[in-house]
Order: C-alpha cells, then structure tokens, then sequence
C-alpha cells in the first residue's frame, strides 16, 4: 500500500459479494474496507423477527444449494465462525394434485424411481452431471467467455441447457409429474419457461438438490453473512456499517474500489467517472420480474395433503408445467397470474431455532411484473391452501414484503429483481455490458462485483470472488 493511500481495496456493500470480494483480498494480504448501507451486514442474507417475538424469518434468500455447493465458500473455514447447514430428508417437493406428489431425494436414483417411465431419461440425464458437479460448478459459476477446462462436459451440460425448459422437459420426458417437477426447478430463472435457456435453471437446481443438497443454515440465514464477517475481522478486514455511499468521492483513498452495486446504483455514484460509451451500456441493462413475499408465523406445520410434502424444507406449487408456464408467461407480459408459481420454505421443520416451541414459520414468494403495486397475499395463500386445506387456520400474524418493499430495503432489488438483472442469453454474455472481463470498467481501479456480473443471482460469492482476483492480477 502507498502512503497515500488508507487501504488497498474498498468494498461497497456487504452482501454474500461484497464479503467474498473482500475476504479474497484479505486472504492475499491486503487491507480492506467494507462500506454497507445497511445496519447489519448481509444483503440479501439477513434474518429478522418479522412477524412476532420469538419467529425468525429470512428476509431474503432461505435455502442454499448455490451456497453450500459454491467453490468458492468451500474453501472457507465458514463453520468455525458459526456457519451450520441443516439438510431436510428430500430438498424439494411439489404436490400437484390430491394425493399426488413429485420429489426431488437426495439421490438420483431415489427420485427416478417415483418417476415411472421417466426412470430410466431422468438418471441419463443427471447421473453424469451430478458425478461431476465439482468440476461443472466450476465452469458455470463464472465467465461465460472462456475456455473451459471440460469441455465434452460442458457441452453435455450446456447444449440442453440452451433449450426452453418447455421444449427439454417434452423432448426428454413423458409423464406428467416428471415435467412438474422440471418446471418447477426451471421456474427459479424468472424466465418464461418457453424461453432459451431457461432449462439450464432446472438442470443446474436438479443437479445441486443430488449433489450437495438444497440446506438452509442453522439459526437464520444471517448466520451465514455474520460468518463471513467474522472471518473476514479476523483476517484483517475491516466493516463500516450504516453509511450510504452516494458517490466515489466519499470514500477513503484506495487502489481499488469493488461495488457490489447493480448497473443503475453504479451510474448513480460513479456516473461522473464513466464514458458516455459504458454509461450508455449500463443505462441498457435490462431488470427482471418483482417478487411479493410473506412471511408467516404458524400455530402447527403447514397441513400438506400429501405428507411426504412435509420431508422437503422446500415446496413448489403451480401445478403442471403447462400451467406454471403460462404463470411465468404472464408476468413477462405485465400480468398477475390468478394462480402463480409459488415457492414456500418451511424452515422450522428441520431447525427448531426458528420458533418458539410448538410452533412454526413459513416463507412464500411469487414472481411479478416489475415494480407491481399490487397485493398478492390473497392469491399466495389460495394456492398453499389447495395443497394444504385448513391453512390459513394455522396463521398466527403475517408481514409482507412488496417490489417496492424489496428496492427500499435494499436498492439493488431494482423493481423487486431479486436476481440483479434479466439473466436471459443476451444477458448471460453481456453481464452487465459486453467486455472481455465483466468485472473490469473503462475506469481504472474499479471494478463491478455484484450480482450484475457473471455468475449472476444466487448466494454463492463468485461474482465477489472473481471481481477480487480480477483486481488482485491487474492492480497489485
């Protein structure tokens, strides 16, 4: 470090990006500073008591197959600063009619077994990939614009996963529950599902839920954002906390500056810096559809028809794949659907931290058109009520959490885009602008770490990580 300058690399926000950015450099040996607007690290893995004392809720992100299946938070002594993963029996289910359910088990085979004449398509497909996760993460999770290192696997990953996840799941399947169960992992993309590459979602969420599982962590998912604080205090990091950066020039004297900012907070602190060029690009990046999100505290579990429901944390409801994906089709087309996909989590099932004895939590979300104004409790709770008749006399309080709610609490959930930005194909390549490295700008010394940049959504640290090296090689 010149003396001239306080730190060698300041960090702008603390999410699961910013934190990985800046631990990568700490690990290198050089002095760091974090700058987080909020009151408590994490971002999008933060925990609160929303709803009544004693319930804790994720406010964001609840379940972590990206998290725990990440190459980059596996190198990290993470469980010696608190961090505990806690694994339902079956990472996924999805009721789809009375009696009737599709699960996604812990192994390949466990799941092909309940899909009858699918058996034998589901376990070609995902046995390879699944045996190999450690390498294919390793390629997928980072800049599309590279040579890979397996590419004969790549290429068994990456040409179905091109394909609409419509147009994969008919192609290789048959039965009805078989295509549900697809959708509802393709359906995570906020995609509409008859779009390309929305079947790399599925593959890549099935993939995990075999390889490594779909856990949520012990206590709250703060606990992951405090873990990594925690070790990066101890590395010699530093955090400022409570403090909005509105622009660069506030910020301490450093050789590198890292935002964990998505393309429009950037324009707004850094605008002044930028050529009109990539100004220009950032102000094309593209955001996704909203969320509407309640949490609930519980007098008893969720009252599932189907009780191998109640073995996953994590239930997809929408039905068939015909009608989740004319759900997601028309929140691309700015609609409401009166039956939309939802994703329910019930931690409490598997760690008893998160409510008073007895009684439970719940965490619901549904897609939206982007910055929708509208309450969606009311369609949210119809749809855990087909699968669970008698649930709403379960609810002891509710708190919700709007597309504006979202971008308020955290400004880079621009329009309640909870992914940083579309990830459709065009995006994937030019993330957030088309560049050789993504993370590098016209300006130098800074450099983009967040959701924003390749790999995009997802609580895994590789955006933060490969931003850090990407700083590491070309200024120090």
């Amino acid at each position: 470090m010149s003396t001239a300058d306080q730190y060698d690399a300041v960090i702008v926000g603390a999410g699961p990006n910013g934190l990985a950015a800046a631990i990568t450099l700490a690990r290198a040996g050089r002095s760091v500073l974090v700058i987080e607007a909020y009151d408590r690290v994490g971002g999008g893995i933060r925990s609160a008591e929303l709803t009544l004392p004693g319930f804790v809720h994720d406010v964001c992100s609840a379940i972590h197959p990206l998290g725990v299946g990440s190459p980059f938070f596996r190198t990290l002594p993470l469980a010696d600063y608190g961090l505990a993963w806690v694994h339902p029996p079956a990472p996924v289910a999805h009721p789809l009619w009375k009696g009737v359910s599709v699960m996604a088990e812990r192994s390949v085979e466990a799941t092909a077994e309940r899909l009858g004449r699918d058996a034998a398509a589901y376990r070609r497909l995902m046995e390879p990939l699944v045996r190999r996760w450690d390498d294919l993460g390793a390629m997928i999770l980072g800049p599309l614009l590279r040579v890979p290192r397996h590419p004969v696997l790549l290429a068994r990953f990456g040409l179905p996963a091109l394909l609409p996840a419509t147009r994969l799941a008919r192609t290789l399947f048959h039965d009805d529950r078989t295509h549900a169960l697809f959708a509802g992992m393709a359906a995570h993309s906020m995609l509409p599902l008859d779009g390309w590459i929305s079947a790399s979602f599925g593959l890549v969420l099935s993939t995990l839920a075999h390889a490594v599982g779909w856990p949520m962590v012990r206590g709250g998912t703060q606990a992951l954002a405090d873990a990594l604080a925690a070790y990066l205090r101890a590395l010699g990091g530093e955090i400022r906390t409570g403090h909005t950066v509105r622009t660069l020039d506030e910020l301490p004297p450093s050789r590198a500056v890292l935002l964990d900012l998505t393309p429009r907070q950037v324009l707004q602190i850094a605008g002044d810096r930028l050529p009109a060029g990539y100004r220009q690009a950032l102000n094309r990046y593209r955001y996704g559809p909203g969320v509407f999100k309640i949490d609930f505290a519980l007098s008893s579990p969720i009252p599932w028809q189907t009780p191998d429901t109640a073995r996953a944390a994590t239930v997809h409801l929408g039905g068939t794949l015909p009608e989740i994906a004319a759900a997601e089709r028309a929140v691309w087309q700015g609609k409401h659907p009166e039956r939309p996909y939802v994703i329910v989590v019930q931690q409490s099932l598997f760690d008893p931290t998160r409510a008073p004895a007895g009684q439970h939590t719940a965490w619901a979300y549904c897609h939206v058109p982007n910055g929708s104004t509208c309450d969606l409790s009311g369609v949210i709770e119809a749809q855990i009520e087909r699968a669970a008749p008698g649930f709403r006399d379960t609810v002891l309080a509710r708190h919700t959490l709007s597309p504006a709610a979202f971008e308020a609490y955290n400004a880079n959930y621009v329009g309640g885009d909870i992914n940083g930005g579309v990830q459709d194909l065009a995006q994937l390549v030019m993330r957030p602008t088309l560049r050789l490295n993504p993370y590098t700008t016209p300006v130098r010394g800074l450099y983009l770490c967040s959701s924003s940049t390749p790999p995009g959504g997802g609580v895994h640290g590789m955006s933060g990580h490969l931003a850090a090296r990407t700083a590491l090689r070309r200024m120090f």
